[in-house]
């Protein structure tokens, strides 16, 4: 959520900045200062009229002291009507703070100056590449065939015990997936970061504190009679560990990593290009998060993206390094760096990681704060990465590496299949 005295003080800039994201947050950046000038006049004549009957009651005692039990009364029912009028208006300024809270959780985060105006995907900046593309000779397969030539991953079971894209892994193809899991976790303790294990499920207050409610309500997995939700993404408990949270500046930067299942109802059918793994409803992922001080939380963002690249790397995937157009980008990031492995069954990129910088955007919804040396209260700034999500990693590991004689695994991995080879 963006501050109000960052829209009160560059009304115009953060408009211009949210048309970057195709945002056009006129109307509702008129709404919002209209209820914060009523917010702000209330508040100080509601303080003023408490300090008045702070001040008549302090009359009251000492006329009474006195004896002066007449002019007392009179002072009581002037102080009686201060308080009356006091009530009324903190009944309309919790009304003004409630209508512009939830004017202010429409409006997306502002991107940043390097983030390029553009509609989709196909305005995405390419910033980075590495690795040569495969070219695959003979009969080879799409991972989809692959999968049930070696019998590792089983939809069909999937979809008569839960449902469409909930798979079955089995065999070589559990092994490989505990393989990935184990090495992205080690990789991440080696790189600074703190192992947690979270839980699946949050309340409404860690969804809105991450930026998942309101924005994606319709598709996140829902416990109605709890009031839970299924996570989309270890981000959203991770970082909501420090929520109502004031760090020390000492401790900054925070850094976590987590392993978890993640459930998105969005996956769906909509063509080939969410055949197999390349889309799902519930996936593995290792995650990221950073928790660092404004002026530092765009290195960190480099340490982040550097740390992805490295984990592609020593997998011998070819990889490209993305950073999304304002109008490819999610609600609540100020910059994305994507990153696509290249799928040579399928001849096209696949994306694998999003690693984004929210600045203080999640951290002034959660009120995460970081206290200076010189004792003033600051927002923290909030990052996270894909480090790295699952499936179609798992789908170009296998289509790449695929041979008459089996599919090979990288050697990172072998340490962790205990097999070199899936035939």
């Amino acid at each position: 959520m963006l501050q109000i005295s960052v829209i009160r003080q560059n009304k115009n800039e953060v408009i211009n900045r949210l048309k970057v994201k195709n945002f056009d947050a006129t109307n509702l950046i008129e709404t919002i200062l209209e209820l914060d000038e009523k917010r702000r006049t209330t508040q100080t004549k509601m303080d003023e009229t408490l300090a008045e009957a702070n001040r008549v009651a302090k009359s009251i005692g000492q006329l009474i002291k006195t004896g002066k039990q007449n002019e007392a009364a009179s002072l009581k029912e002037q102080s009686a009507q201060l308080k009356a009028a006091a009530k009324a208006m903190a009944e309309d300024l919790e009304v003004y703070v409630n209508e512009m809270n939830k004017a202010l959780v429409q409006i997306p985060n502002i991107p940043h100056h390097l983030v390029p105006a553009g509609k989709s995907a196909e305005d995405n900046q390419e910033v980075f590449t590495h690795g040569e593309l495969p070219q695959l000779t003979g009969d080879f397969l799409p991972h989809w065939d692959l999968i049930k030539k070696y019998n590792i991953i089983d939809f069909d079971l999937g979809n008569k015990v839960t449902g469409a894209g909930f798979p079955f892994y089995r065999g070589k193809g559990a092994k490989l997936q505990r393989a990935l899991i184990n090495f992205f976790l080690d990789e991440g303790t080696k790189a600074g970061y703190l192992e947690y294990q979270p839980p699946l499920m949050v309340n409404e207050a860690s969804a809105y504190g991450t930026g998942q409610l309101p924005d994606k309500d319709g598709q996140m997995y829902h416990a109605p009679v709890d009031k839970f939700y299924l996570i989309p993404t270890a981000e959203v408990p991770i970082t909501n560990i420090y929520r109502d949270v004031i760090l020390k500046e000492s401790d900054l930067p925070v850094k976590n990593v987590a392993y978890s299942s993640c459930f998105r109802r969005e996956a769906g059918s909509w063509g080939a290009d969410v055949r197999g793994l390349n889309r799902l409803h519930q996936f593995d992922k290792v995650e990221i998060v950073q928790i660092t001080t404004p002026e530092l939380s765009y290195s960190a963002l480099e340490e982040m993206r550097n740390h992805v690249a490295s984990l592609l790397v020593k997998l011998g995937l070819p990889f490209r390094i993305i950073r999304l157009c304002g109008g490819d980008m999610s609600f609540t990031s100020a910059m994305t760096y994507d990153f696509e492995v290249f799928s040579a069954a399928q001849k096209r990129w696949l994306e694998v990681s999003s690693v984004s910088n929210f600045e203080s955007f999640q951290s002034n919804r959660m009120k995460l704060r970081y206290k200076t040396a010189e004792g003033k209260t600051e927002l923290a700034h909030t990052l996270n990465g894909s480090a790295l999500a699952l499936p179609r990693v798992v789908a170009a590991l296998l289509e790449n590496n695929q041979s008459p004689d089996g599919i090979k695994i990288p050697e990172v991995l072998i340490p962790f299949t205990g097999f070199d080879r899936i035939d």
